[in-house]
């Protein structure tokens, strides 16, 4: 065994007791993550295997940049999409809509389609943005 001088500058770092600390702790959050996640048991219901028969309820209003309306994926005037909600409004009191415009569009286009759905009575509107990356 190696006796040190009093004066000898330590050349080695005994790393041991650094590690076993790290073990433990990394013993520690596995176990309280683990801990957390599960939750109250409840029995979930079983999904059904058959598809839905009904159709998707909500109507997507496209402005491209070149200023074409799009009721879905068809293309409309404005005269043919005020008729076209008006049918499905009496169809479904409840319709919601979406509305999608592109970023270089104007915006009185998509002001014009808001006001359409005001006169109509439309009051399930969302406008979809996108996300945005951070």
């Amino acid at each position: 065994m190696k006796v040190q001088e009093e004066n000898a500058a330590y050349d080695e770092i005994n790393v041991t007791p650094m590690l076993d600390l790290a073990y433990v702790l990394l013993v520690v959050f596995i176990l309280m993550t683990t801990a957390a996640v599960q939750g109250v048991q409840v029995n979930l219901p079983k999904a059904s295997n058959t598809p839905s028969l009904s159709k998707p309820q909500t109507k997507a209003i496209t402005v491209t940049a070149d200023g074409t309306i799009f009721l879905d994926t068809f293309p409309v005037t404005m005269e043919q999409l005020e008729s076209t909600l008006l049918q499905y409004k009496a169809a479904n009191p409840e319709l919601p809509v979406v509305v999608k415009g592109d970023a270089t569009v104007q915006y009185q286009s998509v002001v014009d389609i808001l006001a359409l759905l005001g006169r109509l009575e439309i009051t399930q509107v969302g406008l979809v943005t996108q996300n945005l990356v951070k």
